[in-house]
């Protein structure tokens, strides 16, 4: 029902835009393809030079960040490289999870692992990632039915499974293939840069001020 009452609510404030806009009903194919239009017509900024090791780049920039990263052969590995992982921190071996990652085998890792979305005692959340990006060490997730974003936002780890092969340059490239691949836009596109962290109080740097104590990447082919 909370869903529900805001998909209708985000509707009614982007009715209310195009009506200020004067336009009326919702966005069809020409203008779509207008929007498309201008974008490609228009050339990115400007960018830092990159030498084109893209996981060489996003690893760095991400443990900059004080995230934690491991890399494995195959997505088969990923219950065992996670199990390693929350065994020498001394944290839990239950975890909930994206869909996606339910056909692995978590028990044959000594883990308890459930599909859904994350509550206020769940400690551990895996998630995959749309992309990353090279350039920050930036994780991007979309929300949708079998991606929630509290699985990656509410426990205090989070481990994130990222492919090789969906490593990108920089922003640009980020939301270029965002929208090569989605005719509609997620509800919510997510960039996560380490664990969360605040200086608010004294200029001190403190973790998990608003979110994860601690980012740990997978790095899958």
């Amino acid at each position: 029902m909370k869903s529900e009452e805001n998909s209708a609510a985000r509707k009614a404030i982007l009715s209310r835009i195009r009506a200020a806009q004067g336009r009326s009903g919702v966005p069809d194919d020409a203008e779509r393809e207008a929007v498309r239009a201008h974008i490609r017509a228009h050339p990115q900024s400007p960018r830092p030079a990159s030498d084109g090791e893209l996981v060489t780049r996003f690893r760095e920039r991400a443990l900059d960040l004080a995230s934690t990263w491991h890399e494995i052969g195959s997505d088969s590995a990923i219950p065992a490289a996670t199990a390693v992982y929350l065994r020498e921190n001394n944290l839990p071996l239950r975890a909930v999870c994206w869909q996606e990652f339910t056909g692995l085998d978590w028990a044959g890792s000594g883990m308890e692992v459930e599909a859904r979305n994350a509550r206020g005692d769940d400690l551990v959340g895996i998630t995959g990632a749309f992309c990353a990006i090279a350039e920050t060490g930036t994780l991007m997730t979309l929300s949708g039915p079998h991606t929630p974003a509290a699985v990656s936002l509410l426990p205090e780890t989070h481990i994130a499974v990222v492919h090789k092969t969906r490593i990108v340059r920089g922003m640009e490239d980020a939301w270029e293939l965002l929208r090569a691949e989605f005719e509609h836009l997620p509800r919510a596109v997510n960039f996560i840069s380490g664990p969360s962290r605040t200086a608010d109080i004294e200029q001190t740097v403190t973790l998990g001020a608003h979110g994860p104590y601690r980012v740990h990447i997978i790095l899958a082919p």
